[in-house]
């Protein structure tokens, strides 16, 4: 017994000392905190801010998507639901913008053309353009394409001649088509030749029910000797702002007016020659959408048409949606939104985005277009009469240098991710936080996201189930794709 008794007491003694020595600078290993896992990035973020410290950069942040529960506001996005098809987003190339773009250095508008048109890092790949059918306020003077002496007329266009745009459009547009050959081009007349008129005169008048005929030749002349030099025209609008008779160049044509030049007239000819652009109507405000109805209501003249086409110079966006749902087989597009000398880089980014890109493409639009691409630094050239503080993407300072202002960015934040081709998707709206969502033809998903109010919002974008977390500062926005 007493043997059994002291083997168990050196059992004990000699596990004191063991731990006594562990505590002391033993051998017994410390165990290894293991690490955090390493988070790959899932998501690119290009974010501009209203302050213009940060103009479409690609931030450095990781975002992965994750399961974490937190109490930020939510934006779903859902490629399971689908609505309209995207043509592109872009400009007007007005004839002064192609003046003031072709005075730049060779080698440094191709450098331009490059990053406007063209497909590398630096791009931002403009995928639709709309121009005018002869001159629009934002051209030197006022043209047509068959302009002869007062008093003469020309009803078999004899005199018919693309030559006033041969120096500054056309060529420019050559160079963009070597750029981007599938680039969309949507024209539209701010006067016809002013002999068709009733008043004789650029500004104003309307067109003289004889010459409706002859006007559609002119449109069928135009679109064939644009071909022939290269250049397809997707789609025309019979006129531009047709309720607007004080531009200089313009014209009045009321719904009725337009609705029975297409049914009689454009519409016919077109068929019987062959033309395969669409015919778009409207080209106005958005306080307006009884006129396309009125159009699209006439059973005779709604067969021709592909759609609307709106501004938003009054009204509100939702009038794309009231088109739309009223004619869910027609489409709509938005044309046009200036910006102006006097305007506020952050005040113009938050509304544009929000009003332009984002409300356009939730309402059904398949373009989003600001107005021009280019002016010189007296926001010209224009017509005598023309807008004389219409901001263009860009400012032509000398023949090497140029500044981007806002509608650059505005529409870069869609025209550099959102390819002609993809597919609007579904995303909720929360709170302050204006997005819209789309899936590309390669399987990207996009979603731009403009914060209209003034705090920075910390918020989550779900997908299938899963989210990431980010920020916006008030008055920013942000395009993120995965």
């Amino acid at each position: 017994m007493k043997t059994i008794m002291k083997f168990f007491f050196l059992v004990i003694l000699t596990s004191l000392v063991t731990n006594c020595s562990s505590s002391n600078g033993g051998s017994v290993p410390t165990p290894t905190p293991t690490p955090p896992p390493i988070l790959t990035n899932e998501v690119d973020f290009w974010l501009t801010k209203a302050d213009q410290s940060v103009k479409l950069q690609k931030q450095s942040s990781i975002l992965a998507f994750g399961t974490t529960y937190n109490i930020y506001a939510n934006i779903e996005v859902d490629d399971s639901q689908t609505f309209q098809t995207i043509d592109g987003f872009g400009f007007t190339l007005t004839g002064g913008s192609a003046e003031v773009i072709n005075q730049l250095s060779t080698a440094k508008k191709q450098e331009l053309l490059q990053e406007l048109f063209g497909s590398a890092s630096n791009s931002i790949s403009i995928s639709y353009l709309r121009i005018s059918i002869g001159a629009s306020d934002l051209n030197s003077t006022p043209f047509s394409y068959d302009d002869i002496p007062t008093g003469q007329t020309d009803v078999n266009l004899t005199n018919f001649s693309l030559t006033p745009d041969m120096t500054n459009l056309i060529p420019l547009l050559k160079e963009i088509l070597v750029i981007n050959p599938n680039i969309k081009i949507m024209a539209t007349p701010w006067s016809p030749p002013v002999w068709m008129k009733d008043n004789n005169n650029s500004i104003g008048g309307s067109l003289q029910p004889q010459y409706y005929g002859v006007y559609a030749q002119y449109f069928v002349k135009y679109i064939q000797k644009m071909k022939a030099e290269g250049i397809t025209i997707d789609a025309i609008c019979p006129q531009n702002e047709p309720l607007n008779p004080g531009n200089n160049p313009s014209m009045m044509m009321a719904a009725v007016q337009q609705s029975t030049f297409i049914k009689n007239n454009l519409g016919p000819v077109f068929q019987t020659a062959g033309i395969k652009t669409k015919i778009i109507i409207y080209d106005h405000n958005c306080d307006k959408p009884d006129y396309p109805l009125a159009i699209l209501n006439d059973a005779a003249a709604n067969p021709y048409i592909d759609g609307s086409a709106f501004h938003l110079y009054g009204g509100d966006i939702s009038a794309l949606s009231t088109v739309h749902n009223t004619f869910p087989n027609k489409n709509v597009y938005f044309t046009e939104q200036w910006t102006s000398s006097d305007g506020n880089f952050g005040a113009d980014l938050k509304w544009h985005t929000k009003n332009v890109v984002i409300g356009s493409m939730r309402n059904w639009s398949k373009v989003a277009l600001e107005w021009n691409l280019a002016n010189n630094t007296s926001f010209g050239p224009h017509t005598p009469g023309g807008c004389t503080q219409c901001k263009g993407a860009l400012t032509l300072i000398s023949s090497e240098n140029f500044d981007r202002n806002v509608s650059y960015y505005i529409i870069a934040h869609a025209s550099k991710f959102v390819p002609t081709g993809s597919v609007r998707i579904a995303s909720n709206l929360s709170g302050n936080l204006n997005n819209t969502a789309f899936k590309t033809p390669n399987g990207k998903i996009v979603l731009i996201v403009e914060n209209d109010g003034i705090n920075t919002e910390l918020f989550n974008i779900k997908y299938n189930g899963r989210w990431i977390t980010t920020s916006l500062e008030g008055g920013s926005v942000g395009t993120y794709i995965w």
